[in-house]
């Protein structure tokens, strides 16, 4: 089925990214497509095992993951990622398309037991309905082509869209280089965009399913 277009069409997607559900990280290729099988950046990697190799940290990375995924209002059109130092600071950093997620984001993880400070590095975009229109029209045509659509119907669409000043910036991931390379010549094809930066990575289910969507765990 189609995505249908629209105001009606635009409110009904706000409304339903708002919904607990559109706030769990799916499953399979999960975003990770955190299951996307997607990815959903924030489980802990390969780099965090090896910075972190106590339990204790490995359990603070899982809740500074799980507690930025389970932000209300953090949708498609934003990219949050972290990164856990070694004494306890988490260093926050991507880009919302909100003023107030910024803020969501920092006191949601202050409040994690085991945190020692927040560094908030994230970048606030700016308001503008030039962008907006951009990032409705990239989301219609990214998750309505026929190979990236199978992403729509997960609780946390994988493929971030990021806009600001008429360039589009790709996150998250996706299981394959098709994939990837299909979002990017699906993304520039798209009216009124002066540039697109695909970042996508390509990671199978079983990264994917830990990590945040769009976001990534980082260690010093």
């Amino acid at each position: 089925m189609g995505i249908s277009t629209g105001a009606g069409w635009k409110r009904r997607m706000k409304m339903r990214m708002r919904e607990p559900r559109f706030i769990v990280l799916a499953g399979v290729i999960a975003l990770g497509l955190i299951a996307y099988v997607a990815p959903s950046p924030l489980a802990a990697s390969p780099d965090q095992a090896q910075s972190n190799p106590t339990a204790d940290a490995s359990r603070l990375a899982e809740s500074v993951r799980h507690e930025l995924a389970m932000l209300p209002y953090y949708l498609v059109f934003d990219n949050l990622q972290y990164q856990l130092l070694d004494d306890g600071t988490v260093v926050l950093s991507g880009e919302v398309s909100r003023p107030y997620l910024k803020s969501d984001a920092e006191n949601v993880v202050k409040r994690i037991s085991g945190v020692k400070g927040v560094t908030n590095n994230i970048e606030v975009l700016p308001l503008s309905p030039f962008d907006s229109g951009i990032r409705w029209a990239v989301f219609r045509a990214l998750y309505g082509n026929p190979v990236l659509s199978r992403y729509r119907i997960m609780a946390m669409p994988p493929i971030r869209i990021v806009v600001k000043n008429g360039d589009v910036t790709l996150e998250g991931v996706v299981l394959n280089e098709l994939e990837k390379n299909m979002a990017g010549i699906v993304a520039n094809g798209v009216p009124g965009i002066f540039k697109v930066t695909n970042n996508l990575r390509v990671e199978n289910s079983k990264t994917a399913a830990a990590a945040i969507p769009g976001g990534t765990t980082k260690t010093s």
